[in-house]
């Protein structure tokens, strides 16, 4: 069994108080938690997910051609960061906590939590990390300007990643931020991560370089009580500070191509969500007012060389059908169990791409067609995503 890695889910919190509102913004400590390293062992485990599915839009949001082979110059690093830095907010959250004394028995507090996100529409939804607002009765988001916005709803959550999109009511013209393409990032690029968490570490920006792709992470909290798994992870040596979560990873294009969410604290390593695995919920959300996410209903593990090595598997690439739910979409449309799916509508399943990703650029009610191996035969299905219900 490989040895685990410690990795921290970046956040900050102001000390509990015993006011129903922040007592100021000053943030005077941190709260983690943990996340335990997934090193994949040839064919020790499948790595389990309910596949949602979404589809990329124009609508309100400007998505970018593919910008990734740009590099940055002299010069370009401080450029980008201005001009994607007005899109990255400070997310504020009155958080109620519990706690029982001896002499005087319960009581509860007051705090704030603070974190990061980035603005994704002119009329004002911001996308950011579920576990930046988890608990939360209230949200503010502070602009790069300073502006408050005081009334901030919650629009819903991905089931599958820890991503959560808001909306600031009243809001308009925005300074939206470009949304690249993570299908197509390589290893070795360029990139640099933004923050705006209020506190220590306001208005960080750190460069470095892509430095794998595919990771898996099984976060729990400090506790060790909750456990969530991340798959599909980038990974990078740009440093991300405690309170960044939910902050963008922007590619020398000045696209968002990640959305910043854990940090190890022993190696230095950052991981960030791909950005087009939330396209296809965000543009339900843009479009509707509603967060729906879709799946296809199977569990898979991704092949590579080893994979296929060790397991004698006839493709060194693509991702390995481990089961499918019954009566899901994938079983109606006769994917089975032991399919080796090469590619999600032409586009190949590689070590950039995972079938997760590609299948997160859909939404509920689309058609994708998967390329399967079976038996040495190549052959297309066409699989009509539906709503996923918990």
């Amino acid at each position: 069994m490989p040895e685990n890695k410690t990795i921290i889910k970046d956040a900050q919190i102001v000390e509990p108080t015993r006011s129903k509102k922040p007592s100021g913004l000053a943030i005077t400590g941190f709260i983690f938690a943990t996340i335990a390293l997934i090193v994949s062992g040839v064919n020790s485990y499948f790595l389990y997910s309910l596949l949602r599915s979404r589809q990329v839009s124009s609508y309100t949001q400007t998505f970018a051609q593919d910008s990734n082979s740009a590099n940055f110059t002299e010069g370009s690093i401080a450029d980008v960061a201005s001009k994607v830095a007005p899109s990255v907010v400070s997310i504020v959250t009155e958080v109620k906590t519990k706690s029982y004394n001896f002499w005087y028995g319960e009581s509860e507090s007051t705090g704030a939590a603070a974190g990061t996100g980035v603005i994704v529409s002119s009329d004002g939804y911001v996308l950011t990390n579920k576990h930046v607002i988890d608990s939360a009765t209230k949200i503010y988001i502070v602009m790069d300007d300073g502006t408050v916005h005081k009334t901030v709803n919650l629009v819903g959550t991905d089931p599958f990643d820890d991503v959560a999109f808001l909306k600031i009511e009243g809001a308009s013209n925005l300074p939206a931020a470009t949304l690249g393409d993570s299908k197509t990032i390589t290893i070795g690029q360029q990139v640099i991560a933004i923050g705006n968490a209020l506190g220590q570490y306001q208005n960080t920006v750190t460069s470095g370089i892509i430095s794998g792709t595919g990771r898996s992470l099984t976060a729990t909290d400090s506790n060790y009580q909750n456990a969530e798994t991340l798959s599909d992870m980038i990974q990078t040596d740009a440093a991300i500070n405690s309170g960044n979560s939910g902050g963008p990873l922007v590619n020398a294009a000045g696209e968002v191509i990640g959305i910043n969410t854990a940090v190890s604290s022993g190696n230095n390593i950052g991981f960030a969500i791909p950005i087009s695995s939330v396209k296809g919920m965000l543009k339900t959300i843009l479009e509707t007012g509603e967060a729906k996410a879709a799946y296809a209903g199977v569990s898979y593990q991704n092949i590579d060389a080893t994979t296929a090595l060790e397991n004698e598997l006839p493709s060194t690439f693509g991702a390995y059908i481990a089961d499918v739910l019954k009566n899901s979409p994938a079983e109606k449309a006769g994917l089975k169990k032991g399919d080796i799916v090469l590619a999600i509508n032409n586009i190949k399943i590689g070590a950039s791409t995972s079938l997760g990703t590609l299948l997160g650029e859909h939404s509920v009610g689309d058609t994708v067609q998967f390329t399967i191996l079976r038996d040495k035969e190549t052959l297309n299905l066409d699989i009509t995503l539906t709503e996923y219900k918990e």
